[in-house]
């Protein structure tokens, strides 16, 4: 069974990714500026990455954060 924290980080991401679909579909915010939203979160763990903080983690969340922009994860398109 994955750790609390995993199970946390998961129910965020999920949340996230729901909130930022509804301002999109309900044409609150530009997928523009949502895109926007996910570069300026992708920046700041890699700049964590860049101050040896927890490196390898910060890396792969900036990842993640840069394949959903990229389309490849749970992100829809309108």
């Amino acid at each position: 069974m994955p750790q609390q924290n995993e199970i946390s980080g998961m129910a965020a991401l999920a949340i996230c990714e729901s909130l930022l679909l509804a301002m999109s579909d309900h044409k609150l915010l530009p997928e523009s500026e949502i895109v926007g939203i996910l570069k300026d979160a992708a920046a700041t763990h890699e700049n964590a990455a860049a101050l040896g903080e927890d490196p390898e983690t910060h890396r792969a969340v900036a990842a993640l954060i840069r394949g959903i922009i990229a389309g490849e994860h749970s992100v829809r398109r309108s």
